[in-house]
């Protein structure tokens, strides 16, 4: 009988992402095979399926910063999440489950201790979300990003968040024009796409050679490149685009990140970023602001909270990251020093030792 491992979890990008990585990883180097739990609701039903991966899909939903009617409705779903899930766990026999946060990990793990099935969580925030915190001394171990997380769980290891290699290698941009880079996942922030392009001229006026990369989101793609049209800046030194797909090369050319704190806290420290962090307030457990504040205190970021973002305050400190170089180095190291090359490699040792093979 081989390695089967059940992996749980999804909802949005910062969840599926590293799940099929380290599907991936278990699946092409130690022959695995990988059944995956998610729900109807995330975007774990398409980018599942189209990794190759076999998906079942069970009843959960939001418990954090939601109305009262929908957490009524979650509370009403779990226990049947967790039957569904118990009932995977009968048939397929996993070794070890793996959850990865999300919606459908909570019932998945739940169903997992109390079958006594060997469990590991995926934590990459550096405070863990609800169903984490609850679940953190029962299950069998856990990987995280930052050290101060340990204590939320038993047999923790700091293993990092699996970034692609290439931007670990990416060298320190010295020169060139500058480039700043706007991007706040898939979904784009409605905050950068309001403000930046109001403040694209005074940057362009600012910072002598600049160029603006900026990710809006699908639904906010037209009205943003009417903005930046608008403005008046200059077209041929300002572009706007739905998602950017080659994530590599665009931090590489760019001098300074604006950003949210989620899971591209992770990319930004591998490629030795400077950022400007906004991080997301209605974030479960408000863990964008505790990332973010992370990176602030080690010098490889600043942050600014939302309800105190306005075009001044965000023109202010984008044109001094901007024009500074030494200050940028002194960034760029910072950011460097949180890195944790080795991330799928160490995870993927964590679930054979729990798998015992």
């Amino acid at each position: 009988m081989g390695l089967r491992i059940l992996i749980a979890g999804g909802g949005t990008g910062g969840h599926v992402v590293p799940a099929l990585a380290i599907g991936r990883k278990l699946r092409d180097e130690h022959q695995a095979e990988c059944l995956y739990v998610g729900t109807e609701r995330g975007i774990e039903k398409k980018l599942v399926p189209e990794a190759g991966f076999r998906l079942e899909l069970v009843r959960s939903g939001q418990l954090n910063r939601v109305s009262l009617k929908t957490r009524l409705k979650t509370y009403f779903d779990l226990p049947r999440g967790v039957l569904q899930c118990m009932s995977l766990i009968r048939s397929f026999k996993p070794q070890v489950v793996v959850g990865v946060g999300g919606y459908a990990s909570g019932p998945a793990m739940l169903a997992a201790v109390m079958l006594r099935v060997p469990t590991l969580v995926y934590e990459p925030n550096a405070v863990p979300g609800m169903t984490n915190r609850a679940l953190g001394k029962r299950v069998s171990a856990a990987a995280v990003n930052f050290a101060q997380t340990t204590q939320f769980f038993r047999h923790a290891e700091v293993t990092g968040v699996p970034v692609r290699e290439e931007i670990f290698s990416l060298p320190e941009k010295t020169g060139g024009e500058p480039r700043l880079l706007v991007t706040a996942g898939s979904n784009g922030a409605q905050v950068f796409n309001d403000l930046i392009p109001k403040i694209a001229m005074r940057l362009l006026n600012e910072v002598p050679g600049l160029t603006i990369v900026h990710q809006s989101g699908v639904r906010q793609l037209e009205v943003t490149r009417a903005a930046f049209a608008a403005s008046g800046a200059d077209k041929s030194r300002w572009s706007v685009e739905a998602f950017l797909t080659d994530m590599p090369a665009q931090y590489a050319a760019a001098d300074v990140v604006l950003a949210r704190s989620g899971s591209t806290v992770s990319e930004l420290c591998a490629a030795g970023k400077p950022s400007l962090l906004v991080p997301f307030p209605q974030a479960a457990d408000d863990h964008q602001r505790k990332n973010a504040e992370v990176l602030a205190e080690a010098g490889a970021a600043r942050m600014i909270l939302q309800r105190d973002v306005t075009a001044d305050v965000l023109s202010a400190n984008l044109v001094e990251m901007l024009t500074d170089a030494s200050l940028r180095h002194e960034m760029s190291v910072a950011a460097r020093s949180l890195a944790k090359p080795g991330a799928l490699e160490k995870i993927a040792a964590m679930v054979l030792r729990l798998a015992r093979v």
